[in-house]
């Protein structure tokens, strides 16, 4: 697909669900399947009561391939290293709702969650300027999320050096010792106007000097995710996610 024909598909899609419109090659086995059940079912099925799902008739589980592995590695780093308090930056609300199971988990959000679960404490605020005094947080974690800042995507403001911002609030409220735990878009480095930023894996260290990396994960452009390498071996990668594991020195 060339990339003209990539950035025209990309304006229309969002004024179009293709898969809204395929679903009605479905229609047809959704009223084969009315039939079916209506006939061997002593309960009658109302129409005002109908709730057609016509695309759901898959041979596999679908995922994103991102979010999915970035939240399994989180929780398998901190159910090792079971820290007292742990705190989110902006992160998958549903990752964040599952490890405050075990751990009692601080969310920080521009736009503040609005639910509650026993262990799980949100608050508003932004990374621009984060509520938490300098080396204060021993465990932190922000995925999916440096992408965005300055963008106006989701109401923050305009701002080109919105990443590296962030990424220094990130290392200024991290204490001696403490791990960060982050994931971004990796590959060919460019801004993909207003949606995220994609970094290259190797500079992305730049914008957290002084830290240390410990660790290095990424899921390739397939959806696979590789463990235990280093951030030049996704440097091939067009769109994939690096999982980086960093700790401030003592």
């Amino acid at each position: 697909m060339s990339p003209i024909f990539k950035t025209i598909a990309r304006w229309v899609l969002i004024f179009i669900d293709p898969r809204k419109i395929q679903a009605i090659l479905y229609l047809p086995r959704y009223v084969s399947h009315w039939s079916q059940y209506q006939a061997g079912s002593i309960d009658k099925i109302r129409v005002a009561d109908s709730y057609p799902c016509l695309s759901d008739w898959v041979s596999s589980t679908p995922y994103d391939p991102h979010y999915f592995y970035q939240g399994a590695w989180l929780a398998r780093r901190l159910a090792e290293v079971r820290p007292d308090q742990h705190v989110d930056i902006a992160s998958s609300v549903l990752t964040v709702g599952v490890i405050s199971a075990h751990v009692p988990t601080i969310f920080v959000d521009y736009r503040p969650l609005n639910a509650k679960l026993p262990n799980l404490q949100n608050i508003a605020g932004t990374i621009m300027s984060l509520p938490f005094p300098s080396g204060s947080v021993s465990s932190l974690s922000c995925m999916h999320v440096l992408e965005h800042i300055g963008l106006g995507r989701y109401g923050d403001p305009i701002d080109p050096m919105g990443a590296r911002k962030a990424a220094g609030e990130l290392v200024r409220v991290l204490a001696p010792g403490g791990q960060l735990y982050l994931t971004m878009p990796v590959g060919r480095q460019r801004v993909c106007f207003n949606a995220h930023r994609v970094f290259s894996p190797t500079e992305i260290l730049d914008l957290f000097l002084g830290l240390n990396l410990r660790s290095f994960s990424w899921v390739d452009d397939a959806g696979e995710f590789h463990s235990g390498g280093q951030p030049c071996d996704a440097a091939k990668s067009e769109y994939g996610c690096g999982f980086y594991e960093l700790q401030k020195p003592l």
